[in-house]
């Protein structure tokens, strides 16, 4: 993996960044946004902070359980975390592909196969995607909005699952795929791949992740539910009823389009749902958006981005790496 690439990948992103909150700030009247920003109560910004770190946090524990599975051993939980939040610095390239970092690293550090740790990020996009289903499912029903994205992920989901539990199809394919004089090479690499992917969406594993992605998410539903509350909105069940609608779907719609960190598309829909159901003004929604989107990437972009300097420095050092072990550097999964 080129690191130099993904830093060029991580300044685009911050530029566009910037362009995307500019054009909001100004589509809405920045003077308002203003002011809008300063009758927010900043004093509920640490607990915002905090329930997206109990969501990182929780989504560790979800990285930690497929390590397990896929028959990594002897990793430490300080190397194990700093890969893990390593991840999150590069959520913000295109398509999150800066993810495949903690694959990169988890090679460096400990040997694991690339192919044999990656499905790993498969399965913890799948298992976030229905959990944010789940979540967002009460929502769905109650306002009659966005129906189609529940049923094109769930529709998509349920494919997926079956295809890569069902082995005489992937081994049907990979056999032909053997016959082809460009794949053929690869073909004993993507057997790795599926091991793991087998393994790791077992109904057991599925379950399990699924389970402990919607507490963790709702962490960040609860952030938004203070957001709102700090622009002044009653602390009532159906402003939390609301919140539970919008921060999934918003997440859902961004990470179907695949822009870097769902930028654009996560602010949109974050603006254009909070206005539509919530009585506030345009100016008040977009700071709302602001306030957690700090709170739910940048936070976690910038505590990513410190792990990873940990990291680098510790693999440039070369003297407090793991020693490699022969089952970390096994071909194919226990």
């Amino acid at each position: 993996m080129n690191v130099q690439n993904l830093r060029g990948k991580l300044l685009l992103s911050l530029l566009l960044a910037i362009v995307v909150y500019g054009g909001v700030s100004f589509f809405v009247d920045y003077r308002d946004v203003g002011r809008s920003m300063g009758d927010f109560n900043w004093a509920l910004l640490p607990l915002i902070l905090l329930l997206s770190s109990l969501n990182y946090v929780f989504r560790f524990v979800k990285w930690q359980y497929y390590l397990n599975i896929i028959g990594v051993r002897g990793l430490s939980t300080r190397n194990s975390m700093l890969i893990f939040f390593s991840g999150l610095g590069m959520v913000i390239t295109p398509g999150k592909v800066g993810e495949w970092l903690k694959s990169y690293l988890l090679r460096e550090v400990h040997g694991t196969p690339i192919t044999r740790s990656a499905p790993i990020l498969i399965a913890e996009r799948l298992t976030d995607s229905i959990a944010l289903l789940i979540i967002g499912s009460a929502g769905v029903f109650v306002f009659r909005n966005s129906w189609w994205a529940f049923v094109v992920v769930a529709i998509g989901s349920v494919l997926f699952i079956f295809v890569a539990r069902h082995r005489p199809t992937v081994m049907l394919l990979l056999r032909l795929g053997a016959r082809l004089p460009l794949v053929g090479r690869f073909v004993p690499q993507l057997e790795q791949f599926y091991e793991s992917t087998y393994l790791l969406l077992s109904p057991r594993a599925l379950v399990a992740m699924t389970a402990l992605s919607a507490f963790s998410w709702f962490f960040e539903v609860l952030g938004f539910y203070f957001t709102l509350i700090g622009l002044g909105l009653s602390h009532d069940g159906e402003l939390l009823l609301q919140a539970t609608f919008i921060l999934p779907i918003a997440t859902l719609a961004s990470a179907i389009l695949l822009t870097p960190g769902g930028l654009g598309v996560a602010e949109g829909a974050l603006v254009t749902l909070t206005v539509a159901l919530v009585d506030v003004s345009k100016s008040a929604a977009a700071v709302a958006t602001f306030i957690i989107r700090f709170g739910t990437l940048w936070f976690g972009v910038i505590v990513g981005l410190i792990a990873f300097a940990i990291l680098s420095r510790q693999l440039g050092e070369r003297g407090d790496a793991e020693p490699v072990s022969p089952a970390a550097t096994a071909e194919s999964p226990p």
